[in-house]
């Protein structure tokens, strides 16, 4: 099975939250915060929503930074992906 964005989403692989603070202490998963940087796996046409032209300016690949809690999430082929909105990435990261 393969997800395919329609209009303006924007299919996104949360990328693993650490398990370690930057001084070495173990975090448990209850400590863990809700990652926010994923990976772009895959980009709808864009087009016209809501009466307003929308221009995809993320792409595959991209590394990037999403509201705390926006999207759909969903699970394919055993894999947890969320869908989102274009506007509900905040930017994009660069190494």
């Amino acid at each position: 099975m393969k997800l395919i964005p329609l209009a303006d989403r924007v299919v996104v692989k949360l990328v693993e939250a650490e398990e370690k603070t930057k001084t070495g202490i173990i975090l448990t998963a209850a400590a863990q915060e809700k990652p926010q940087v994923a990976e772009v796996i895959a980009v709808g046409p864009g087009g016209v929503v809501d009466g307003k032209e929308v221009v995809m300016t993320v792409k595959v690949g991209d590394k990037v930074i999403t509201s705390k809690y926006a999207g759909t999430e969903v699970k394919c082929n055993g894999t947890e992906y969320n869908i989102v909105r274009q506007n509900d990435i905040l930017a994009i990261v660069e190494d």
